[in-house]
C-alpha cells in the first residue's frame, strides 16, 4: 500500500489525468518506463503485432499520400508512441520497395520513454530514423503524423455534471495509503473548456482528454506551418454514454486501475466525436470517422494477403488469415478501433477514404 505514495508526489490530492500520468510515465516508477508492456509476455498485443500486414498497409498509405500531393522533394514521416517499434521497423522495410520515396523521406520517432526507445533501437537498427521528443527539429514539409494506439494511453480529465455545476473527479491517499475518489467543484478554466464543445453539452459524466489535446494543438501548429496530416488509430466510440472509460490490463487480463500501479497498462476508450470538433476548431479539414475493418480493406489488406499466403504452407496460411480476421472481425478489432483523418493539403483525395 505504501507504493501508493510513490505517485502522488507529495501531493495530497491530484486529478485523474495527473495522477495517471505519474502512474504511467514517472521515469523511475511508471509502467511505460520499467517494463516491456507489448505482446504475448506483455500485457496487450497492437494491430501492428497481430500482423505485420497492418504496417505495410500504413506504408503503402503514407507513399499514396506522398504521391497524391506531388511527390514533394522534402517529406516527414511521424509516428508517435512508436511502441516496441514493429510498426516502424516494417515501415522502413516498405518504403525500399518504392525507390523514389525511399530517396527523399526523413522518418522520425516520437518517444518521450528512454526505456522504450532502447527497445526500438534494438528492434529498427536502422540510422535511417530519428528519435525526438518534441516536433522543433522538423523544419521542412510537408508531414505526416500517424498514431497506432497513441491517444488512448494518455490520460484523461474526469468530471460530473450535478443540475448545472461540474465537478472533478480527482484522487486522495488516506491514513492506511489507500486511494480514495473524490469530486471536487471544478475550475472556472475547465469548465470553460468543456461548455465550449457542443459534443459534450448532454452529457452527466464528462471524460475530457485535456493532456491528449495539449500534444495535438502542437501537432496541428506544425501542420499549419509545413502543411501535412494527422492519421490516428485507436479504439473507442462516437456517440458518449456518460460512461467511465478507465481501464487496466495486465497479462491479458482486466485489472482494476488503481491496483498494480506501474504495474498494468491504464487507458481509456477516445471520444471520436469530441476529437472531430477538436480538430475542426483548429480549422483542419476532416475525412469521415471510418473503421479499422473500412481502412484496412480499401487499403487491400486482403488482395495482399492472397498473395503472402500463395508462399506458404497451409499451417501457415491458417495463422495469416486468423490473425487478419483478428484486425478486421467486427468480433475482435475491425468496428471498435477508428481510423481519423484531419489535414492541411490543398489536396483532398486520400487513399483508403472517400
Amino acid at each position: 500500500m505504501k507504493t501508493n505514495k510513490i505517485f502522488f508526489k507529495n501531493s495530497k490530492i491530484l486529478p485523474v489525468d495527473k495522477f495517471f500520468t505519474n502512474v504511467l510515465y514517472d521515469k523511475k516508477n511508471g509502467y511505460y518506463t520499467s517494463q516491456i508492456p507489448f505482446g504475448e509476455r506483455g500485457d496487450f498485443i497492437t494491430s501492428p503485432k497481430v500482423s505485420s500486414l497492418f504496417s505495410e498497409m500504413i506504408a503503402i498509405w503514407i507513399v499514396a499520400c506522398w504521391e497524391s500531393c506531388g511527390k514533394p522533394k522534402n517529406f516527414n514521416v511521424v509516428e508517435l508512441g512508436p511502441g516496441d517499434g514493429s510498426l516502424a521497423s516494417v515501415l522502413l522495410k516498405s518504403f525500399k520497395k518504392f525507390p523514389e520515396f525511399n530517396s527523399i523521406k526523413k522518418v522520425f520517432l516520437f518517444e518521450k520513454s528512454d526505456f522504450l526507445r532502447k527497445i526500438q533501437k534494438k528492434k529498427i537498427g536502422s540510422n535511417n530514423v530519428k528519435w525526438i521528443n518534441n516536433f522543433n527539429v522538423i523544419k521542412k514539409g510537408p508531414v505526416i503524423f500517424f498514431g497506432n494506439e497513441f491517444f488512448d494511453a494518455i490520460p484523461i480529465k474526469q468530471f460530473k455534471k450535478i443540475k448545472n455545476s461540474f465537478f472533478e473527479k480527482n484522487y486522495i491517499l488516506d491514513k492506511n495509503f489507500r486511494i480514495k475518489k473524490v469530486y471536487k467543484k471544478a475550475s472556472v478554466s475547465n469548465i470553460k473548456i468543456l461548455k465550449s464543445y457542443k459534443t459534450l453539452n448532454n452529457l452527466k459524466f464528462i471524460e475530457f482528454p485535456k493532456l491528449g489535446f495539449q500534444e495535438l494543438t502542437k501537432i496541428i501548429k506544425k501542420i499549419f506551418k509545413l502543411k501535412g496530416c494527422i492519421l490516428l488509430v485507436d479504439y473507442g466510440y462516437f456517440r458518449a454514454n456518460n460512461q467511465n472509460t478507465l481501464q487496466s490490463v495486465m497479462k491479458h487480463q482486466k485489472n482494476n486501475p488503481l491496483k498494480n500501479l506501474g504495474r498494468a497498462d491504464v487507458t481509456t476508450h477516445v471520444n471520436f466525436k469530441l476529437l472531430n470538433e477538436f480538430f475542426i476548431k483548429n480549422n483542419l479539414k476532416i475525412k469521415d470517422l471510418i473503421s479499422q475493418k473500412e481502412f484496412l480493406e480499401n487499403m487491400g489488406i486482403i488482395e495482399r494477403a492472397k498473395i503472402v499466403a500463395k508462399k506458404m504452407k497451409f499451417k501457415e496460411q491458417s495463422d495469416l488469415y486468423l490473425r487478419i480476421q483478428r484486425l478486421l472481425s467486427p468480433r475482435y478489432m475491425g468496428e471498435l478501433f477508428k481510423v481519423i483523418l484531419a489535414y492541411k493539403f490543398d489536396n483532398n483525395n486520400f487513399a483508403g477514404f472517400k
